[in-house]
């Protein structure tokens, strides 16, 4: 079979804004202020950062290298890169969690991108422009969406929007749209607006109090496992660690690009968004509702409206509140919005769908529409109880299980086989390799010692204090329950699904032909992982000698270097 060929990143800048892309979105401008908010504002902000120093930089910086080298290899979707990097067959299986934990998150984003298409068609219309509440863009908001007392909701407004986005996500995916290029333009524009609307945001009357929730933390709220846990979550999610984007993306990077540069500059900018402009945009918003509302306590409200509604309303809540208040060209300002959030997110969507895609071409050997159409029908089968259970909690569920404890395991699992397997002398020189930036050394210890023990630390207190609670659902309605358990009984049927493709793939595997071989090897340079210096050497005098024998690929074959 001939190997498939693989394009290669044009610029350094198309990457970068590619990656950034696929991070900032509708988690920087709704999941995290509505977690800021939910989790005591300044308690929640002190955990993140450490978080993002801590965890999120020194895997940032990982998850490129090791994208990188599995490129090298012909590696371009997670199972398959976690295979060749280590050279170890049973690592395949811990790389599934790069194809279970983006389709889920795939499922419920599309959803909530499909608001945000709506939102920016309403904002021309009275549905929004005559918003003037809070109330007011609460009642907005369910009506779009169809919540209400009803067992089953299914609004066809927003089935639509819902449509259109799923046909975009898979057109996207299917006709490998130049998300690159896509980016270039709607990150600028979108950073544009987001400063002329925090801007906005910070001159209501009341703001500042939103700030002061936001900056001002209380150091006792720090002893809660589950806030160190959600900001952890919050910082791999908008980074879009252990997601399957980030190290399929930076496979198709040359074996001399620059990663230590590119991963800290799409950092800075989804942090840009994420802190400065997102929760700039929404806390000071809905402060200043509440103190026009005769709000007691502002800080105690704000905590209580964020806990009350779902992962990502605050947003819808407090956007349409900064955008149609006495604001000129409101209509204009809220269709730009509201539709550029829209292309960030189909850029992000996109991205995980491309991780799954390059799984069920690469080793499936299934062509490109086969695999949409699978992909497709997968994503549509599953969205459905998203959709009618919304108001029962269901993409809550599978936004906390699938958005926050699957990515801190997924974390686990990436510092602790890749740092353990390759060693951090191999792991350094990949991050470093080609630098355009002199990284410093400290995060060498960081990466090797701080991180594993960081997350370790986070999950086992959330395990120990709040898992037993959360399992049991003490804190859930008694109405909703059947719907809780229903989204976790799907969550486990999606990973039974995914590990049967994967044994699948792999037991039907026909093996590289030679010359399959030969052009990974030929890619492959002294410093390059996974061969030492003594193993490369080996590699390029036998391959010749490759070219009369059927071998398997360079990942399982630890013999094939020898010859």
């Amino acid at each position: 079979m001939a190997q498939r060929k693989f394009a290669r990143w044009t610029s350094r800048i198309g990457i970068i804004l590619a990656v950034a892309g696929s991070a900032i979105g509708l988690g920087s401008f709704f999941r995290f202020p509505t977690n800021a908010a939910q989790y005591d504002g300044g308690a929640f902000m002190l955990a993140y950062f450490c978080a993002l120093i801590l965890v999120g930089i020194p895997l940032v910086w990982l998850e490129w290298a090791i994208g990188r080298y599995g490129g090298i290899w012909g590696s371009h979707n997670p199972p398959g890169i976690y295979n060749a990097a280590t050279r170890r067959n049973w690592m395949k299986y811990f790389g599934v969690l790069g194809l279970y934990v983006p389709f889920i998150v795939v499922v419920y984003y599309t959803y909530v991108e499909s608001w945000v298409l709506g939102y920016s068609v309403l904002s021309l219309t009275d549905a929004l422009r005559n918003i003037d509440s809070l109330q007011g863009a609460v009642n907005a908001l369910n009506t779009y969406r169809g919540v209400g007392n009803q067992a089953l909701a299914l609004p066809v407004l927003g089935t639509a929007f819902l449509a259109i986005t799923l046909f975009l996500n898979f057109y996207f995916a299917y006709a490998r749209v130049a998300i690159d290029r896509f980016s270039r333009f709607v990150m600028p524009v979108l950073f544009i607006l987001g400063v002329i609307l925090a801007a906005r945001a910070l001159t209501l009357p009341g703001a500042m109090q939103g700030l002061d929730y936001l900056w001002n933390p209380d150091f006792s709220q720090l002893l809660q496992p589950r806030l160190w846990m959600v900001a952890t979550g919050q910082v791999l999610f908008t980074l879009s660690l252990g997601l399957g984007a980030v190290i399929t993306y930076s496979s198709f990077l040359r074996k001399d690009d620059d990663v230590a540069l590119s991963g800290l500059s799409s950092t800075t900018l989804n942090e840009f968004s994420e802190v400065i402009l997102g929760a700039s945009i929404v806390v000071p918003t809905v402060a200043a509702f509440l103190l026009t509302n005769n709000s007691a306590n502002v800080a105690s409200d704000i905590q209580a409206l964020a806990a009350q509604h779902g992962a990502f309303d605050l947003g819808f809540l407090a956007m349409p509140a900064v955008i149609f208040s006495e604001m000129p060209l409101a209509p204009v300002f809220g269709l730009l919005w509201f539709l550029l959030l829209f292309c960030s997110g189909l850029i992000a969507s996109t991205a995980l769908l491309q991780a799954i895609i390059a799984f069920f071409q690469d080793e499936m050997r299934w062509s490109r529409k086969k695999a949409t159409l699978l992909l497709a029908a997968m994503t549509v089968v599953y969205i459905v109880p998203v959709v009618l259970f919304l108001h029962h909690g269901y993409l809550d569920e599978l936004d906390f299980w699938g958005g926050t404890v699957m990515l801190v395991i997924a974390a686990l699992v990436e510092v602790l086989f890749f740092v353990g397997l390759l060693g951090i002398k191999r792991i350094w020189e990949g991050i470093t390799t080609g630098a355009r930036m002199r990284v410093p050394i400290l995060f060498r210890f960081i990466l090797q010692y701080v991180t594993p023990l960081f997350l370790l630390v986070v999950f086992g207190a959330w395990l120990w204090k709040d898992a037993l609670g959360r399992i049991l659902m003490t804190d859930v309605d008694p109405k909703d329950q059947p719907y809780i358990l229903g989204a976790r009984i799907s969550l486990w049927v999606v990973l039974f699904l995914m590990l049967l493709f994967l044994r699948h793939a792999w037991h039907k595997q026909q093996p590289l032909t030679a010359e399959e071989q030969l052009d990974a090897l030929m890619a492959t340079d002294v410093g390059d992982m996974p061969l030492t210096e003594g193993e490369a050497v080996g590699a390029r005098a036998g391959l010749s000698a490759l070219l009369d024998y059927e071998v398997t690929e360079p990942a399982q074959d630890e013999d094939a270097s020898k010859a």
